[in-house]
């Protein structure tokens, strides 16, 4: 089903993350869907890890037996949102990008991201939780 912001662009189609085919060819996803697509390539993406593009990724991976409390959780915000930052300008609002860190309730073990922006083009409110 079309999102109904994404009816007022043309029909631009980007290619899914993770790839995978589907029976007409390679899996597709509209701007919305390709926007969160592109949040989670930077979180699972480690620096160094593309070879054209080193300073791409932010890397969570690395703070999987970090302590989880507040020093680690100020660290990973910041970082995160200069990564995510550079990742989706021209997509999102800068102003309006946030990303907030923490342990869920009852979950000591995991860390919960959850980041939210405005789309530039739309000037629609998106939000999305991750946990790691």
């Amino acid at each position: 089903m079309k999102n109904v912001f994404e009816s007022r662009l043309p029909h631009m189609r980007y290619l899914t993350f993770p790839f995978r085919m589907t029976e007409s060819g390679g899996a597709v996803s509209g701007r919305v869907e390709h926007i969160r697509e592109q949040i989670m390539q930077v979180l699972f993406t480690s620096p160094e890890e593309r070879v054209f593009r080193p300073e791409f990724g932010f890397g969570a991976r690395r703070y999987v037996f970090e302590p989880n409390a507040m020093p680690m959780w100020e660290e990973v915000r910041s970082r995160l949102l200069g990564s995510l930052a550079e990742s989706l300008a021209g997509e999102v609002d800068p102003k309006t990008l946030t990303v907030d860190v923490g342990a869920p309730e009852g979950h000591p073990e995991q860390l919960l991201v959850k980041i939210s922006y405005v789309l530039a083009a739309l000037q629609k409110q998106e939000s999305h939780e991750f946990r790691i």
